[in-house]
């Protein structure tokens, strides 16, 4: 990564104490905002596929592990070791060959005499040890000559730096360089998961083929650290209590997964031994980890070596493949090569693969009422991925920075009073200086842009120049929606100038999603490759759009007869046809004497217009207006109604859009007029839905009158209508959007 080579190389000059000062407050910052990811990451606890338990049946291993980065720590490893002694417990050392200090011959053949293990860290811990290919071969030779001379069966390289197929160059049985969760390491990108896994080789063969009896020529053994490291918690974070320590070894071990444990005695402080540094903490807190676990689980846990960790996984997977289990019943929770594996793998290991991956998502629009980009940014963070969100704030009485659902929200931008084009502009403008400037502290994995306006997609200019993907979710055509909006031709100026920027927009995203078939072809029509987009529909929350959730009240009107209950909800615009609802409505009034008409929306201007004809056709006693409601209070409106209406007038966009309002009425169980347009068509028919002649008053009523007075018709209609829906649930298209983010995110 650029960012890293530029600070290890500048590191050598730059005071320590400055280092450490900036690193705490970027550090410190960064903490308000992961709280949904560390120190537990949801979905690490998933053990491998065939995971055959600990030894002897216990519940959780539990591995301690240090790293000696400096004469300071090198001074304290005899401290070290005799207290974890005292306590019956056993540990890793692991020294750096060529650092600022030499390691005594005597101290390591001490250590494994009493039982501990010897490890190499990294070869001269200055963070430039994968900087190149042929770098890293050179010095993997001489890491494996300190291995042989050591008798190290393993390795962690320094900063959590690392490649894991370039390791395969390592005389080792183990590597333990991931964890399960760090945001705070240069390469946060970590295994997640609380498990040993095995990394196999890279199928085109050997990449050193003089291996030593410590490794294996299939792969080896990755052993992530699941506990925060000591440096991080009390010298980055300036934790004063081992509480974050002991509440996730409680989790683990609950899950049984693998404690880790990578303490550095240089931050320890010894009573009796000097103080060396700025961020030493008591030895006391490391004690008290130990006790918890020595006290609380005595008899539950297994506390081997990180080499008798590899020789049991290694074991296990040797067991799985002689039993005809796939090679990769022990393999990572994500692919240490980046690539869908071309033998198939399943779509839930290729959703594992997007855990610890950061993504930005952009909106020109209020994020908690835009349903579709909000499930597909939730739907990522269930997966463990981090989210920045980038939208307009509703309100100045809102905060501009928050977490909804595990979505961090890094700015809310007020809409304007000025047209469209200058809104656009400066949303653009601001969301493009705030992506580049977030750009500088992390790198994104994607950024998921959704339209309008499409040319908001160029704001990722830089995270795209970085090696990130560009997601576009085109929910309209802007060129069919301005024309249906501005009564524009097709052939008009502003309309060919919006086909040739979405072309752009197309050309510069590597993935195109949008809403429906009909968007499809016509994206494809303009030139879009057909392997680029994918039809992620609009489908309705069933967590939210559920009968069972809600009881059904009913009520009577004065005359002590039951309302004939019509509701239309979503925008309150002309294309959406509430004039001819209302026309429809008044010709009904004499043939349904108890019926009621709901609207809800947010007030826009056209329903002055709207008020306007209510009150000539007389119908201010019959229609009520509800103004916005959240999405809940939508499902529970519908479940009280006889029928929804889609009143749509027809307009080049009207003609191809499928609105998810028909999937929200099936979901509940209710019938809903719709009409006769081919986007609608492309998904039913007579037999699945209610239709009508868009803008014909008079075919609107005649669909409401039929069900009125032939429910049990409607009743079979609205059955079929809901097996569509089931076919296009969100559950199912969420997999489809999850796993085809996954594809191209591998692909990198």
């Amino acid at each position: 990564m650029l960012r890293n080579r530029i600070y290890y190389g500048l590191k050598p000059f730059v005071p320590q104490s400055l280092r450490a000062a900036i690193r705490r407050r970027l550090a410190l910052r960064m903490r308000k905002r992961i709280g949904d990811v560390w120190p537990i990451m949801p979905g690490s606890e998933q053990p491998p596929e065939n995971w055959p338990g600990w030894p002897e049946g216990k519940k959780f291993a539990f591995v301690l592990t240090h790293d000696v980065e400096s004469k300071a720590g090198l001074a304290k490893c005899r401290s070290l070791m005799q207290l974890e002694k005292e306590l019956g417990f056993r540990s890793s050392f692991n020294f750096v060959p060529e650092g600022d200090y030499r390691v005594p011959t005597d101290l390591r053949e001490e250590l494994t005499a009493r039982g501990f293990e010897v490890g190499i860290h990294d070869l001269k811990h200055d963070g430039h040890l994968f900087a190149s290919r042929r770098g890293f071969k050179r010095r993997a030779a001489k890491i494996n000559s300190y291995a042989r001379e050591w008798s190290a069966s393993g390795f962690r390289s320094g900063f959590m730096l690392r490649n894991l197929d370039w390791l395969h160059d390592l005389d080792v049985q183990y590597d333990a360089s991931t964890f399960d969760t760090d945001p705070f390491e240069p390469q946060p990108d970590g295994g997640q998961t609380i498990f040993p896994f095995w990394v196999p080789r890279p199928n085109d063969g050997s990449v050193n083929h003089q291996r030593s009896i410590n490794s294996s020529s299939k792969g080896y053994v990755e052993l992530p650290y699941t506990l925060p490291q000591d440096s991080t918690l009390f010298s980055l974070l300036r934790e004063t209590t081992a509480d974050i320590w002991l509440r996730k070894l409680d989790w683990i071990a609950q899950n049984g997964g693998m404690v880790l444990v990578d303490a550095h005695p240089d931050y320890m402080a010894f009573s009796g031994l000097p103080r060396k540094k700025d961020g030493e903490y008591p030895v006391g807190l490391y004690r008290q980890l130990l006790e918890h676990v020595r006290t609380k689980y005595s008899g539950e846990y297994w506390q081997p070596l990180p080499r008798e960790v590899a020789a049991f996984v290694l074991q296990a997977e040797n067991a799985g493949r002689v039993k005809g289990v796939q090679s990769e019943s022990l393999a990572p929770r994500i692919s240490c090569a980046g690539e869908i594996s071309r033998n198939g793998e399943s779509k839930k290991r290729a959703l594992q693969r997007l855990r610890g991956k950061r993504g930005a998502v952009l909106l020109f629009s209020y994020y908690p009422a835009d349903p579709r980009p909000r499930r597909a940014a939730e739907a990522l963070a269930r997966e463990g991925v981090l989210i920045d969100l980038i939208c307009l704030q509703k309100n100045v009485e809102e905060p501009r920075r928050e977490i909804i659902n595990g979505v961090i929200p890094l700015s809310r931008r007020r809409r304007g009073k000025i047209t469209y084009i200058g809104q656009y502009t400066i949303f653009l403008l601001r969301s493009f200086l705030q992506l580049t400037s977030q750009s500088i502290f992390r790198r994104y994995n994607f950024v998921h842009v959704h339209n309008m306006p499409d040319v908001l997609v160029f704001s990722a200019l830089v995270p795209k120049a970085r090696g990130a993907k560009i997601i576009l979710d085109l929910h309209d055509p802007m060129p069919e929606l301005m024309m249906s909006i501005y009564n524009l031709g097709a052939e008009s100026q502003f309309v060919r100038w919006l086909r040739r920027l979405e072309k752009l927009s197309i050309s510069f995203a590597h993935l195109i999603l949008t809403p429906n078939k009909a968007f499809q072809e016509l994206f494809i029509s303009r030139g879009c490759p057909s392997e680029k987009i994918q039809v992620i529909m609009n489908s309705p929350e069933s967590d939210i759009f559920r009968p069972s959730k809600y009881d059904s009240l009913t009520r009577t009107s004065a005359n002590g007869e039951k309302p004939f209950k019509i509701m239309y909800h979503g925008l309150i615009a002309e294309r959406h046809g509430l004039d001819t609802a209302l026309e429809a409505i008044a010709r009904l009034r004499s043939l349904i004497p108890t019926l009621e008409f709901h609207i809800f929306g947010d007030r826009t201007p056209y329903m002055n217009k709207v008020g306007a004809q209510m009150q000539k056709l007389g119908l201010r006693s019959c229609v009520h207006y509800h103004g916005y409601r959240p999405q809940t209070q939508i499902a529970k409106s519908i479940r009280s109604i006889d029928l929804g209406i889609i009143p749509n007038r027809r307009s080049p966009f009207t003609e191809i859009n499928m609105p998810t309002r028909i999937f929200e009425y099936l979901a509940m169980g209710k019938p809903v007029v719709v009409p006769y347009t081919r986007g609608i068509r492309d998904y039913f028919d007579q037999e699945s839905a209610l239709f009508f002649e868009p803008g014909n008053a008079q075919s609107l009523a005649d669909a409401i009158l039929g069900v009125y007075r032939n429910p049990q018709k409607a009743d079979s209609i609205v059955a079929r209508g809901r097996a569509v829906y089931e076919a296009h649930c969100w559950e199912l298209h969420r997999v489809q959007f999850l796993n085809r983010v996954s594809i191209l995110l591998s692909s990198s």
